[in-house]
């Protein structure tokens, strides 16, 4: 795709015609009057997605009833979702389970690859999301497991102790992508594993996670694969490793044949063993459904969108004097920006009164989140307008946008 930074509005609305993945913005069921830059949070609403609800809810399950779990193939589907997303992650289709959430899938694969480390240790970054560190220490508080908290940019070192590092491979706050190849190779030769949380990679990079040597990964569904408000999560294991992996939390449905209902527990085959319960087949059939957006489409083209986007809104942010923590090398950076200010959430709740959606992260970081198939370079040129006029006359400055909600 032919770039360069725009001059003007005309020039951004040229780049939008020639843009090859334009078309998938009408996959989308957006609201008028907003420009969207949260996806990397929370991903809208696909069209396929909703449809998909509808069905499983109106036919399979209103008509269908207990019957649906094999007429509808509902007992399949977390397996047939996994299928479906292992193309995005780089793996084989029998590689990835979609179940739980990310804080329960860490848990579960951090417990299953410490038996198989050089060493008993659980390692994790400080600046790491704040569940994936929560998750390592609460797992060493309950085993032997000792746990390292390393400073920001010393998990690759602290590989050379041989346990389990739990390890972003986009950085939730600067958006910097991770070196996994790098990373692979040190722990192989460490005798330690990784287990990389994908949530804000997948769909948004391209990952190759087999050709890069990745072993152990999680992930959400929520953000740029646009599951849905608390859409499961999943769990990629390589098949050389995955029949020495133990689940500390060995349910029904991970059973090799659960419905001879055994008294005990001999686990499925590859990342099966990794369900636990019955899965929420609502929100499994809109994650499922949600995926068709990605028919067709190159994921390479994806990330070279997402860069383009990402350097209008660092270029303009410059101009503005605004400072961020995002890599300026856009082959480093992932799907959003983090621009830095002191009034960061009252400007975010200024943008908002404008239709611009972003989000803040305390205590200072304005995040816009470029997702290529439905943002169009016009709209980040509309969010730039936008905070230049709120940065210089000040409108933040009132109570309103002060005012602190729950969810920032």
């Amino acid at each position: 795709m032919p770039f360069h930074i725009p001059n003007s509005r005309n020039d951004a609305q040229n780049l939008d015609a020639q843009d090859p993945l334009a078309h998938c913005r009408s996959k989308f069921k957006l609201p008028d009057h907003t420009i969207y830059l949260v996806g990397h949070s929370l991903g809208p609403a696909p069209f396929s997605a909703l449809a998909r609800v509808q069905t499983t809810a109106e036919t399979e399950w209103a008509d269908g009833l207990v019957g649906s779990w094999n007429s509808a193939g509902w007992i399949d589907l977390a397996q047939q979702a996994g299928s479906k997303l292992a193309p995005l992650l780089g793996v084989n289709a029998d590689d990835v389970i979609i179940c739980d959430s990310v804080s329960v899938n860490i848990f579960k694969l951090a417990a299953a690859a410490l038996p198989l480390c050089r060493s008993m240790t659980i390692i994790i970054e400080d600046d790491e999301f704040p569940t994936d560190q929560y998750i390592a220490k609460g797992l060493s508080d309950l085993s032997d497991a000792e746990f390292h908290r390393v400073p920001h940019g010393q998990g690759f070192d602290a590989l050379a102790t041989g346990g389990v590092l739990i390890k972003s491979a986009v950085n939730y706050r600067s958006a910097e992508i991770i070196d996994i190849r790098a990373y692979e190779k040190k722990a192989q030769k460490s005798g330690a594993l990784i287990i990389w949380d994908l949530s804000h990679a997948t769909g948004i990079i391209t990952l190759n996670l087999t050709d890069k040597g990745a072993k152990l990964a999680v992930g959400c569904t929520y953000k740029y694969l646009n599951g849905g408000p608390g859409a499961p999560a999943y769990i990629y294991a390589h098949p050389e490793i995955v029949s020495d992996l133990i689940s500390p939390l060995p349910g029904w449905l991970g059973h090799k044949s659960p419905f001879a209902f055994e008294r005990d527990y001999e686990p499925a085959d590859g990342c099966a063993r990794f369900v636990t319960g019955t899965p929420g087949i609502l929100s499994l059939s809109a994650m499922s459904g949600a995926l068709e957006v990605f028919d067709g489409v190159d994921t390479g083209q994806i990330m070279k969108k997402a860069q383009c986007l990402s350097e209008i809104c660092l270029a303009r942010a410059d101009t503005m004097g605004l400072t961020s923590t995002s890599p300026r090398n856009p082959d480093q950076r992932a799907g959003h920006v983090s621009l830095l200010d002191d009034h960061g959430y009252p400007i975010v709740q200024a943008l908002a009164a404008r239709g611009i959606k972003s989000d803040f992260r305390t205590p200072d970081t304005i995040r816009f989140g470029f997702s290529p198939l439905f943002l169009r370079f016009v709209d980040v040129w509309d969010t730039m307008d936008a905070l230049e006029d709120i940065v210089t006359t000040k409108s933040w400055d009132t109570d309103v946008f002060k005012h602190r909600q729950k969810v920032t």
